[in-house]
């Protein structure tokens, strides 16, 4: 039976992908086509999806630290965020009630609380994956979205134990110790996991037995577990790559999440109505992260991605309405509301995330009458005087090339990141490094390139690159502009918009260490 869903997944999903759309929209279409088709959930698919859930969790945990939580701009919006979306989802089903709507009616204010508080919440799942496709999980937008997503994951937990009853028992203080003093250890297995499949076994055994099971156990959620566990080895160098080697498992675990979301909605007329009503107030939300994180300094872009990144209804709403249903307050119906929302937003989000630079250019002046004229760190303007050549992409790629021109040339070689340790990394080593995103339109209009001759374009994603460019060619560049792939469909795609020269770096690692044994061996 599963196999038959997964393939029905796959078909959807490759039909949407021609359209240039993001796959997840055809697996949410798989599901409702599916339970059209009388089909329901399985266990096994439920299984598939809550290890998808919490693999998730525990990568994301593999890329934050807790000092992006602490900050301002993190916990504060998202604070101010869940209290007053929750007020007024309250207040909206509070007056549709009084006019007798269907469902609306039959709630109490403590239930349209509880409903307003479900739908308060933003999908992590989106967010996460939406953020990877687009190469900007450690972009500044990136970071204060998924934050905000971890403190919205805290406060889930909590509601939980309120309303379910579920406390820590006696052994929840002694796992909390006991995982700092087992940190040595952890790292030395990881270590000891060198780099070929016991990597991803590594991680799949500390994200589900020692993150989900084990603060199951003590009585504590499991899938803050998997990211606690996460967030330990997030100082690890072995971290990145960590998280790399679960990234195709994960993928395809979650397409079981999404499946679960089309084939357990209890579809009727009065919840697709309903839900299409609840779909309406998704722009009062995500105009509400907007203001909330514009107020704490941030510049209009990184406000925009970040309210677009959350700009939908969260899975986690379908966990607080089965509370709510298993308990009275609310009928179980809302459970097809929230699915039937939550498809909508992401099949809305999805289109929306992918335009959404061009969304910012077109409404750029208006927005500028909302942003906060003080700076903060990561957003002041980059100066490129005397450098004629640039790298974006300070990784493995960029960080070679790097090196390569500044022992013939040295001082004119620049190399751009969007990662503020990566930058920090590369200035204590002497290196020219500065902290930008060169997807950013903004960026473009506020640094000077007049004197650059060469743009290196060394990315690890293609998009990074494919947007980097279209910014740069906006901003009136004339210089030449080189940029690496992995595949010759992506050359060949440069190559149309006008790079001057393409690195495929599977293809090319061959004859440049052909090339180095060449200097060895004939110096």
């Amino acid at each position: 039976m599963e196999l038959l869903y997964f393939a029905v997944a796959f078909v959807c999903g490759f039909g949407v992908y021609q359209l240039k759309l993001p796959p997840l929209i055809g697996f949410l279409i798989a599901g409702f086509v599916l339970n059209l088709s009388g089909f329901k959930t399985t266990e096994l698919l439920n299984t598939i999806a809550n290890l998808g859930i919490t693999l998730l969790l525990f990568s994301i945990g593999l890329k934050l630290k807790v000092s992006h939580l602490i900050k301002p701009q993190v916990w504060a919006p998202a604070s101010l965020h869940l209290i007053i979306s929750s007020a007024i989802f309250c207040s909206l089903m509070l007056f549709l009630g009084a006019f007798s709507l269907p469902l609306f009616v039959d709630l109490s204010w403590q239930s349209a609380l509880l409903v307003g508080f479900a739908f308060s919440f933003s999908s992590t799942v989106f967010a996460v994956k939406v953020l990877e496709e687009r190469g900007e999980m450690a972009s500044l937008h990136g970071k204060i979205a998924i934050g905000i997503l971890v403190m919205q994951d805290i406060f889930a937990v909590i509601f939980l134990a309120i309303s379910t009853g579920k406390t820590p028992n006696g052994w929840a203080f002694s796992l909390l110790v006991a995982l700092p003093l087992l940190r040595p250890v952890m790292f030395w297995v990881l270590n000891r996991s060198k780099h070929g499949e016991l990597l991803p076994l590594f991680g799949f055994f500390f994200a589900l037995v020692v993150g989900y099971h084990a603060f199951e156990f003590v009585g504590l959620k499991g899938d803050l577990g998997a990211l606690i566990i996460g967030m330990i080895f997030a100082p690890h160098k072995k971290a990145s790559e960590l998280a790399k080697s679960l990234l195709n498992l994960k993928e395809i675990l979650l397409v079981g999440f999404f499946l679960t979301i089309g084939l357990g909605a209890d579809l009727t007329l009065n919840s697709l109505l309903i839900a299409l009503i609840i779909v309406l107030v998704l722009p009062v939300k995500a105009a509400l992260y907007y203001l909330l994180t514009n107020a704490f300094k941030l510049r209009a872009r990184t406000s925009l991605l970040s309210a677009f990144s959350l700009a939908n209804y969260s899975e986690f709403g379908l966990i607080v309405c089965m509370v709510a249903a298993s308990s009275g307050l609310i009928t179980s119906e809302w459970l097809a509301v929230m699915a039937i929302a939550v498809s909508m937003t992401f099949i809305i989000a999805s289109p929306l995330n992918k335009r959404s630079n061009e969304i910012y250019v077109k409404i750029e002046a208006w927005l500028m009458r909302f942003e906060s004229p003080t700076r903060l760190a990561e957003e002041l303007p980059v100066n490129l005087n005397d450098t004629k050549i640039v790298i974006f992409g300070m990784g493995r790629i960029g960080t070679g090339a790097y090196e390569t021109i500044n022992i013939t040339h040295p001082g004119v070689v620049a190399g751009v990141d969007i990662k503020p340790e990566v930058v920090e990394k590369h200035v204590a080593r002497g290196r020219k490094a500065l902290l930008a995103d060169a997807t950013d339109p903004d960026f473009w209009q506020r640094v000077n390139h007049s004197h650059v001759e060469m743009i290196m374009l060394a990315m690890p994603k293609h998009m990074q690159n494919i947007f980097a460019l279209e910014q740069l060619r906006a901003s009136g560049y004339q210089g030449q502009v080189t940029a690496i792939a992995n595949y010759p469909d992506q050359q060949k795609e440069l190559e149309d918009m006008g790079v001057d020269s393409t690195y495929n770096f599977y293809l090319e690692a061959g004859s440049g260490f052909a090339e180095h044994v060449k200097q060895k061996l004939f110096p």
